[in-house]
């Protein structure tokens, strides 16, 4: 286990210093990867429990990949959860202790999309509060370059490009006849184009 401070910020109010107190939230680094930390957040993704979906026949979908990931909270973005949440007159139980977030991700690599399947607002015990799946799926090549976002995603597939085979014997189904023909270079996470990249001409 590794205990993240998420930080401690200082801004200018009405040319006073504001300081904002750092919160601990110990996330299991033998599950979960670091990918980046900004002045909002840190990123991980769930490298143990990522996955291929299994199809209704029982084989594995190399076009859908599954990724549980947390974001942690400094306190700025702890407040404007709140603060969002009042406004729209939702519950508060339990968010005097917010401290992140999960989102469980869809890659569609067939389509190139990815998609925020389920929201979770977690506490420092990263418990669930509440959740929310009103997520849409969203073109890799709308997904802004130089983005938080863009750099969490691209750093996801490349490390499932190089871990498939990991993946695959996770998944919970078999490969088809024709998926088990395919060499590494030949799986579909090998040949999309990642967020961030431009357009193939091939």
């Amino acid at each position: 286990m590794t205990k993240i401070l998420i930080g401690i910020l200082a801004a200018i109010i009405f040319s006073s210093p504001f300081e904002v107190s750092a919160k601990e939230v110990e996330v299991p680094e033998d599950i979960y990867t670091w990918v980046q930390s900004t002045s909002r957040g840190n990123y991980f993704f769930n490298t143990e429990q990522m996955n291929y979906r299994v199809k209704s026949d029982g084989t594995i979908d190399l076009y859908m990949l599954n990724v549980p990931t947390i974001c942690t909270y400094d306190d700025i973005q702890i407040q404007d959860v709140i603060q969002k949440r009042r406004w729209k007159n939702q519950s508060l139980e339990g968010y005097d202790i917010l401290a992140g977030r999960a989102d469980y991700l869809t890659f569609d690599l067939k389509n190139e999309t990815v998609h925020v399947v389920k929201r979770v607002d977690l506490d420092e015990t990263l418990t669930e509060l509440d959740s929310d799946y009103s997520g849409e799926p969203i073109k890799f090549a709308d997904i802004p370059e130089k983005s938080i976002a863009c750099r969490f995603y691209r750093s996801i597939l490349i490390w499932a490009r190089f871990n498939t085979e990991t993946l695959i014997a996770r998944s919970k189904g078999k490969l088809s006849a024709a998926d088990k023909q395919l060499n590494s270079k030949e799986y579909p996470i090998s040949k999309i184009t990642l967020p961030g990249d431009l357009p193939r001409n091939d």
